[in-house]
């Protein structure tokens, strides 16, 4: 009798556990109405406003903010153009499918920050800060005004216009969690 007792309390702690986590998890994503490519836009148009040195320095991660400009940017043209290299169907259709939608309903995204799109060419330390960021507003732009059928991503399999807006969007947003908090 204890036995089953203890194994009822267990289960619904653990229950308790898991929707509390889950509760917590999904309320510490972004306000829905920044969840748009307009919003992004109007985010990295202020950044066009900073010095060079200011826009250099703003990413403390492993990548410097001109690494991370031009990786959002090449998510961006891959979903237009094709994907180099693509997880195996299997992936794309459980694990892949699972994180968009975990990611979606939660309003961010996180994931390495420092790991490459596979096969992308290799980002430059070296790249003008200025021109990344040009790249990756450009990217947006004529991601905003695309009208053929889009490449299926290399993680998430087929996405539509909604959800590759959904999905670019998040990934900057993680990808500025390493960038310097500007007042």
């Amino acid at each position: 009798m204890q036995r089953r007792q203890f194994l009822k309390v267990s289960v619904m702690g653990a229950a308790v556990g898991i929707t509390s986590a889950s509760a917590i998890w999904l309320s510490q994503g972004n306000a829905p109405e920044q969840l748009t490519i307009t919003a992004l836009l109007a985010k990295l148009n202020q950044l066009t406003m900073l010095s060079t040195e200011q826009l250099a320095h703003l990413s403390h991660g492993k990548w410097n903010s001109a690494e991370v400009f031009a990786h959002c940017a090449q998510s961006v043209e891959f979903s237009m153009s094709g994907f180099p290299e693509h997880k195996s169907a299997l992936f794309k259709q459980t694990v892949g499918a699972l994180a968009f939608t975990a990611f979606a309903t939660k309003g961010a995204m996180s994931h390495n920050l420092a790991e490459p799109i596979p096969a992308a060419p290799k980002l430059d330390r070296n790249l003008d800060v200025n021109l990344a960021l040009a790249r990756l507003i450009q990217s947006l732009t004529d991601f905003q005004q695309y009208q053929a059928e889009f490449a299926p991503h290399f993680a998430y399999g087929e996405l539509n216009k909604a959800d590759y807006e959904l999905a670019h969007v998040l990934h900057f947003y993680n990808h500025q969690q390493s960038f310097t908090k500007m007042s």
